[in-house]
């Protein structure tokens, strides 16, 4: 069976724009986990949300664009339901980050993904879902 993984708006933004900070090369590490899943016969996740949070920084073409380096067979889109929005409200407001943040580990952790994802919130949410950064998986 394969593995799935959840990436995070961050993940796909360091890949797109080949970013990287002070001493990291953080979209050679996307990319490289990209091709490696890719060749490996897993599977990405992305979501309605992954698009959303792209979309405020993008065009939808150009979204699209993103996404379509990965092979039909190794992706897999899935949408946020209303009570996973609802959970990650009261994750929330109990462990003080961002909401989109909760939701993206609820999305990853019902679709059995690991997360990935450099943003220091999801730490709180180790409990929940398996999280780790590209260069952990590469």
């Amino acid at each position: 069976m394969p593995e799935k993984y959840y990436l995070d708006s961050c993940i796909w933004r360091d890949y797109f724009e080949n970013r990287e900070d002070r001493f990291r090369p953080l979209g050679d590490w996307a990319f490289s986990l990209i091709k490696s899943i890719i060749q490996d016969n897993n599977v990405i996740i992305y979501s309605d949300l992954v698009e959303e949070e792209l979309n405020e920084e993008f065009s939808e073409e150009k979204v699209k664009n993103i996404i379509s380096i990965v092979p039909k067979e190794n992706i897999l889109k899935v949408n946020s339901s209303a009570e996973q929005l609802k959970e990650a409200i009261k994750f929330s407001k109990q462990l003080k980050i961002p909401v989109n943040d909760a939701l993206h580990a609820i999305l990853a952790r019902d679709n059995n993904a690991t997360l990935v994802s450099r943003d220091k919130h999801f730490y709180e949410l180790q409990k929940q879902v398996r999280i780790k950064k590209p260069e952990d998986l590469i």
